[in-house]
């Protein structure tokens, strides 16, 4: 029964995770990158997969090493979902 559990717990971890890789892009505006602490602010628009409207915020990067590339001013697309239960940007590229 354990076995059972824990499959199923693994089968939808990966489930949420290809969730997260298919959130839609939004573009945004850098304000501040954290390197530090592994956090960007973005100003950003709607984010509909988390039913959030446009705002600025500072957002948690699920791979550190995605912020080496950015900067204040510059404009991305990035996606965004709840990981762990903090809005997490999972996604992030510079806009062309």
């Amino acid at each position: 029964m354990r076995r059972l559990l824990t499959i199923a717990f693994v089968s939808l971890g990966l489930a949420g995770a290809a969730l997260a890789q298919d959130a839609p892009l939004v573009s945004a505006t850098v304000k501040k990158v954290d390197t530090a602490q592994g956090k960007i602010t973005l100003d950003h628009g709607p984010i509909k997969n988390l039913d959030m409207d446009g705002m600025t915020m500072v957002f948690k990067a699920a791979d550190p090493a995605m912020l080496k590339d950015v900067k204040a001013g510059q404009k991305v697309m990035f996606s965004a979902d709840r990981v762990n239960g903090q809005i997490t940007v999972t996604k992030l590229q510079k806009a062309k």
